[in-house]
């Protein structure tokens, strides 16, 4: 009978350990400015930047909207449904009004994985995020530390940014180690990768190093009494283009190793070179992968809209869907009635379409959208 009073106890014991190991609290700052001497509902706004900011630092995660697109309504009313509901609770520990501002300090709990997977479904496919640093190299040819922002990665950015792509430059961020790259090329383990897609909210990851190699010294001996007129530096990249799947697995797009030669009197100049014909080479591989994962993840959207009245004006309908960003294809099923060919969450589908400012949204879900044609 003791031993299992004995389990009771314990049992009792060790359950609110279980739930606290769920949750995290942490104190958070908000402020907000004062519209026409309103004050409480600059204090309601002041305290929901600061449960943004708690929710921030247990995930991990930015929560800004304006950091995956511009002025998406829905998708901040999205975020507040699903985010403020996994504050558990939040005290007020300060309360301020300065010269039109309020500034609140607050305490929250927060439930942090139930919150990252709450944000992971706003990764957006198109977006990619890039990191991929560089060794220095030193002027007697050794390897030096990491450059996390080089010639490689802007070359890459620009080319994907120029494509349509939303591009996240990791490197001015500061919160990825190239180090901790390094080693998950070297083991294979990108199980730490899922957190950065969380982190900078998207689906895919370019990540690599570059080691700049020595291979000629200016004035070296060529042979035949001859010297060496230039730097010769070789750049070799191991990268690793990466996505995933529905439940989460990771998923490699594309991998490998690739290197580009320079010559220059300098070794700055060779670097560069190097740098620059490397990129020239995996800029085509890179946006070729991409793409072909963007036509993968498409899928058929049904868009149902009332308030159409003849052919017409189901052909104007038609025409502003099919001028929305990203959507692949729109079928015309009836009148009223189409499907959306769109890679993306339908949540950027719903918002790309209310900004039309001729639809107003009744309603939305994974694979369908309702909404009335205003004209």
């Amino acid at each position: 009978m003791w031993k299992i009073l004995v389990f009771i106890m314990f049992s009792l014991w060790l359950c609110p350990l279980t739930v606290l190991a769920q949750v995290q609290c942490v104190d958070a700052d908000g402020e907000a400015v004062i519209v026409n001497g309103d004050k409480p509902s600059a204090k309601a706004e002041a305290i929901s930047r600061a449960k943004l900011a708690a929710i921030e630092q247990t995930a991990g995660v930015d929560v800004n909207a304006q950091s995956v697109v511009q002025n998406l309504m829905l998708v901040d009313e999205t975020i507040n449904r699903k985010i403020y509901g996994l504050i558990t609770s939040f005290s007020l520990l300060d309360y301020q009004i300065g010269d039109n501002v309020v500034a609140v300090k607050i305490n929250a709990c927060v439930e942090p994985a139930k919150t990252r997977d709450a944000l992971s479904d706003l990764a957006l496919n198109n977006a990619v995020a890039v990191f991929i640093p560089a060794r220095k190299i030193s002027p007697s040819g050794a390897a030096g530390d990491y450059q996390e922002s080089n010639l490689f990665s802007e070359e890459i950015i620009g080319d994907l940014a120029e494509r349509g792509y939303t591009v996240v430059d990791v490197a001015p961020t500061g919160e990825v180690d190239p180090r901790n790259i390094e080693t998950a090329l070297k083991s294979g383990n990108f199980r730490s990768l899922s957190s950065m897609m969380h982190q900078f909210l998207t689906n895919i990851l370019l990540i690599g190093n570059i080691d700049l190699i020595l291979t000629k010294k200016k004035g070296g001996d060529m042979g035949f009494g001859l010297n060496t007129p230039f730097h010769n530096i070789t750049a070799r990249l191991t990268y690793r283009l990466v996505t995933r799947d529905p439940s989460g697995r990771m998923v490699i797009l594309a991998a490998g190793t690739e290197q580009g030669k320079g010559l220059a009197g300098t070794m700055e100049d060779a670097a560069a070179k190097g740098l620059q014909n490397l990129s020239d080479k995996l800029k085509p591989v890179v946006a070729d992968k991409v793409g072909r994962h963007l036509k993968a993840a498409a899928k058929r959207v049904q868009v149902k809209v009332s308030g159409i009245k003849d052919p017409g004006e189901n052909f104007a309908v038609k025409e502003a869907l099919q001028n929305i960003a990203w959507v692949a294809g729109v079928e015309e099923k009836e009148l009223g009635s189409f499907v959306v060919t769109y890679p993306e969450n339908t949540i950027y589908l719903a918002n790309s379409i209310a900004q039309k400012g001729s639809f107003k949204i009744v309603n939305f879900s994974t694979n369908a959208i309702t909404i009335n044609y205003l004209k």
